[in-house]
């Protein structure tokens, strides 16, 4: 094992899976001698030359559009969106094209496109360049929607999504982008639509997603103190979600907490409290707690305040532990 920071194991990842297929090729904005907004592409053009390595203009329809087309003519495209907010100028190569053209056409096409792109606030870059949108992608028959918490995971995952046949969205919070984490130096997979547990615990579980991961960790630790044994389990994937971690957690601890860095409203923790509560009411001791942001646009100016922290899930879980 060796220790990289989370952007690095997105490097790493993109150039062996582009080192092991000369199908995969990235375009985007700024991606070729830049290296990427966020430098995630840094050193890939000098490796793989500007046949493989494309910038585009400042157009995302056309980014998208252009990886729907290579991709059906067998290639294996990864897109990257500077920004997780400008999804919405391509919404209709995404949710329209993207996402129903295989089954349109009967499986007579693969659409193995991946859609990189940088979400979450945490660097005070406005309500534009901040938010966290995966609930509305993952309400999208044919879209697999991916948010990765650590190094390992990011670098496993991307390759899992660079191989799947299927469009795949891969969402990377900024906030994350510096972390440090051990990765293997060897090959390796993590498996799209599969959860992790990162804490055993006995008395309540906290599922979350992405940032809120660490969050959720450092939340346990304090809860600790005070005699509650959580378990934490980071989602991974948004869709496919895998119902059978959650269910077996809850079996076991009776009380959820959901915990995501969007707005709590109609966002993914609302679709796993409803999930448990039509099917597994019954082993339910307490009401499903749901930490996420307020329903108002990322402040720039506040957004400490804004994002929802360790403090957050220590407080649902102690009001689920009343019960």
């Amino acid at each position: 094992m060796r220790e990289t920071r989370y952007i690095r194991a997105i490097t790493e990842a993109l150039s062996e899976e582009m080192a092991r297929d000369e199908d995969v090729f990235i375009i985007g904005e700024d991606v070729g001698v830049p290296g990427g907004a966020f430098s995630a592409t840094k050193g890939l053009l000098e490796t793989y030359g500007e046949r493989r390595v494309k910038d585009t203009p400042i157009s995302e329809s056309a980014i998208v559009g252009l990886a729907i087309g290579a991709a059906v003519q067998g290639l294996r495209p990864v897109a990257e969106i500077m920004f997780a907010d400008f999804l919405a100028v391509c919404m209709d190569q995404i949710v329209n094209q993207l996402a129903k053209s295989r089954y349109m056409f009967g499986g007579m096409y693969k659409l193995p496109v991946v859609i990189r792109t940088p979400c979450g606030g945490g660097l005070n870059a406005g309500p534009q360049h901040s938010q966290c949108l995966e609930s509305w992608f993952a309400h999208v028959p044919g879209l697999k929607v991916v948010m990765p918490a650590t190094p390992y995971d990011v670098k496993g995952l991307l390759k899992s999504a660079v191989r799947d046949d299927n469009p795949v969205l891969f969402l990377e919070n900024k906030a994350l982008y510096a972390l440090k984490g051990e990765i293997p130096d060897g090959e390796y997979l993590v498996p799209i639509g599969k959860a992790e547990v990162k804490r055993t615990g006995k008395d309540v579980t906290v599922v979350a997603t992405s940032r809120m991961v660490h969050q959720a960790l450092e939340g346990a630790k304090t809860l600790s103190k005070e005699g509650i044994d959580v378990e934490v389990i980071d989602l991974r994937t948004i869709t496919p979600l895998d119902k059978e971690t959650i269910f077996d957690s809850v079996g076991k601890t009776s009380k959820l907490v959901v915990a995501h860095e969007a707005v709590k409203a109609f966002g993914i923790g609302a679709e796993i409290a409803a999930m448990v509560c039509e099917e597994m009411f019954d082993r339910l001791k307490a009401p499903v707690a749901r930490v996420g942001a307020p329903f108002v646009p990322v402040p720039f100016n506040l957004e400490n305040l804004y994002l929802p922290n360790s403090d957050d899930v220590v407080k649902a879980v102690r009001r689920v532990m009343k019960y």
